[in-house]
């Protein structure tokens, strides 16, 4: 079962969901409703977090930024709460918290 679903029950219904969607059954808006119902939330990522999966993960804010496809200069300010994580960067930051860099590189 991936992760991108709250279960496996989930990402079966999910399966079938998108074939009724794709022969018409289903539109787009019931599918998105039902998507955000199945998949699994993006959290939001405080700069304390961060930080702790930087540092778990034992790497430097550039080399950071580099998997993350960031400026370091951003990883800087996500750390101090200057600027929040948002959008591909989140959903990044939330898979290399579950399964670590070796997810992303």
């Amino acid at each position: 079962m991936s992760n991108k679903y709250r279960s496996r029950a989930s990402a079966v219904i999910h399966k079938s969901m998108k074939d009724f969607e794709r022969i018409g059954l289903v539109d787009k808006k019931t599918m998105r409703d039902f998507d955000r119902m199945c998949l699994t939330p993006i959290e939001a990522m405080p700069p304390e977090k961060i930080v702790a999966i930087r540092e778990r993960e034992d790497v430097s804010q550039a080399v950071f930024a580099f998997y993350l496809n960031v400026t370091p200069s951003l990883v800087s300010k996500w750390e101090r709460g200057e600027k929040k994580p948002q959008g591909a960067s989140l959903k990044l930051l939330n898979l290399v918290d579950k399964k670590g860099l070796d997810l992303v590189a």
